[in-house]
């Protein structure tokens, strides 16, 4: 993992077009500003999970009613 250190004000580039920009420290709150294309999804990583876990098991019920409908 890279490590960086901003200050407010400050950015960080990923590629050539995304940027992360460090807008306000507060305690121990960071306020991030992304910009990037909108084709670029961006999520909070709790978010994130709760997708891909949402995903798994609409993958899992799908898989299992195929199974269920092949013993007919």
């Amino acid at each position: 993992m890279l490590v960086l250190t901003r200050k407010t004000g400050e950015s960080i580039m990923i590629g050539d077009n995304i940027e992360l920009k460090i807008i306000s420290v507060d305690g121990d709150q960071v306020k991030i500003g992304v910009d990037a294309p909108r084709s670029v999804k961006v999520y909070r990583s709790e978010i994130y999970k709760a997708i891909q876990d949402e995903n798994k098991a609409a993958l899992n019920s799908s898989i299992d009613l195929l199974a269920d409908w092949n013993k007919d």
